[in-house]
């Protein structure tokens, strides 16, 4: 089974850098399309960039420009750099992968999740 860890999370100031990491184990990440999810508190889980086996990417718009998602096949790796980091993009970070079809819009696609790497952004 797919098994996903998150690292890389924290707390910055806003305009702040971070990036987060996503390790995969127990099958090739390749096979599988990803993304990185994020909620607050009373929140929904929202999509926040997702990257195709293809390695086609799509972003939120509320990220667009600031955010980065990149994999690294050999280190079975996903990452998120994120830039001009702004006080509502503080939250819980997920990482997940999909086998089959997925949208970014909707959780459902995604059979694989970490258990999350929380940031913090102060204003």
């Amino acid at each position: 089974q797919l098994q996903l860890v998150e690292s890389g999370g924290g707390s910055v100031e806003a305009g702040g850098s971070l990036r987060l990491s996503c390790a995969a184990s127990g099958y090739p990440s390749s096979w599988y399309s990803m993304a990185w999810f994020r909620q607050s508190p009373g929140t929904e889980r929202e999509g926040v960039a997702g990257i195709t086996t293809a390695d086609g990417r799509i972003y939120a718009d509320s990220v667009k420009g600031r955010f980065t998602i990149s994999r690294d096949n050999a280190k079975n790796t996903l990452y998120l750099q994120m830039n001009s980091l702004k006080p509502e993009d503080t939250g819980m970070y997920f990482c997940a992968a999909a086998a089959g079809s997925w949208s970014l819009t909707s959780a459902v696609g995604f059979g694989y999740w970490g258990q999350g790497t929380r940031v913090t952004v102060s204003s």
